[in-house]
């Protein structure tokens, strides 16, 4: 086992590379990047949320973006309110963002610095990019963790009873559930939460935004824990709805395929009872694609799934911190929170590999890997 730990972690690291330099080749070709916002900025003293990154440079106090929904047009506004500017300015604003060097000793030099975990320095934010992804992380990982808890400990249980069910009406039921649950975007189910239980029109039993109350650091231990959860209650809720309909089924099809097959009858036969039949034979065997597939669930509820959840009750998290990244073109966060989420995808990829050993000590990865 340690010989293909080694390989899948020797495996990372071209893998890495790979992903990195493939999205760096296609955001590079991508109109609007943070030379023509900072010039569209320039050039529009009008927009809010401008800070300059300017001493002594002319540019005043609108010289970058701070979040900004760019697109293609304000990128070819840009283009052509740069041929009024004075060259040595656009000079300037290219050599500030790094944009003086050839794309291949950028990538070098940003590939450099984040095998040292430097990420460099957001150009819109003024804040390093590592002090940014410890500041929203908290955020993401409370999301990720609880719901991804949450929708393991509804789905096993529920599947299992349905595998053994199958047929009557609590499985007709719970399936009529599990398809209103899986038909419902999480982001549609979070504003029906908001109007029905944060003063959208009806109760106001839930706080509507942020993960914390004023004067949260002032409250006594176990207030601040019972704040923390209320807090997240609907966002949480929100997202487990739509995320324990496949689980379910998945676990359920799994059991169903186990308890078909023939070690089963034979258990059966010796005069187990069907609780030892179901949890000391099928268990192990039903439960392989389900434990095994934790990590890479975490992952994607963490990083991905939050988002719009993230949006609607205005948590800051790495999610939103990733999205508002790629739409301002703010290069260092964009890479830095890639970086971060591919590493931890490969990582976890290799957690979910020894998850298959821990609960079925039989799987040789090295014999199969011959």
């Amino acid at each position: 086992m340690q010989t293909y730990i080694l390989k899948r972690l020797l495996l990372m690291i071209p893998t890495l590379l790979g992903i990195m330099l493939l999205n760096f080749a296609i955001v590079q070709a991508a109109p609007g990047g943070p030379v023509e916002q900072a010039i569209y900025r320039l050039t529009h003293p009008g927009l809010s949320g401008a800070t300059s990154r300017f001493s002594g440079s002319g540019m005043g106090d609108s010289g970058a973006v701070t979040h900004s929904a760019t697109s293609q047009s304000q990128g070819q506004d840009a283009s052509r309110a740069s041929q009024g500017l004075d060259p040595a300015l656009i000079e300037q604003i290219r050599t500030l963002y790094g944009f003086d060097k050839p794309p291949y000793e950028r990538f070098l030099q940003m590939i450099g610095q984040y095998l040292r975990l430097d990420f460099g320095e957001s150009f819109f934010k003024g804040e390093r990019v590592i002090d940014l992804l410890l500041a929203k992380m908290p955020v993401s990982i409370s999301l990720g963790l609880w719901t991804t808890l949450l929708v393991y400990l509804i789905s096993i249980p529920l599947g299992i009873k349905k595998a053994v069910k199958d047929g009557s009406p609590f499985d007709v039921w719970s399936s009529w559930a599990i398809v209103i649950g899986y038909a419902i975007p999480s982001f549609l189910f979070a504003i029906l939460l908001i109007i029905l239980f944060s003063g959208g029109s009806y109760l106001h039993w839930f706080p509507l935004r942020g993960l914390t109350s004023e004067g949260f650091e002032q409250m006594s231990g176990w207030e601040q824990v019972m704040d923390y959860f209320w807090h997240l209650a609907l966002p949480v809720t929100a997202m487990v709805i739509s995320g324990f309909a496949s689980l379910t089924m998945l676990t359920k099809n799994s059991f169903l395929d186990e308890i078909r097959k023939a070690y089963v009858l034979t258990a059966r036969a010796k005069g187990l009872s069907e609780r030892q039949v179901l949890y000391r034979h099928v268990f192990r065997n039903a439960m392989l694609i389900v434990i095994a597939g934790f990590p890479h669930a975490l992952l994607k509820i963490l990083f991905t799934s939050a988002l719009l959840i993230e949006v609607i009750f205005s948590l800051d998290g790495m999610g939103l911190m990733g999205f508002e990244a790629a739409i301002s073109r703010d290069y260092p966060v964009m890479f830095g929170t890639l970086y971060l989420f591919t590493l931890l995808g490969l990582v976890f990829g290799l957690l979910g590999d020894l998850a298959y050993v821990l609960v079925d000590p039989r799987i040789d990865f090295e014999r199969r890997a011959m």
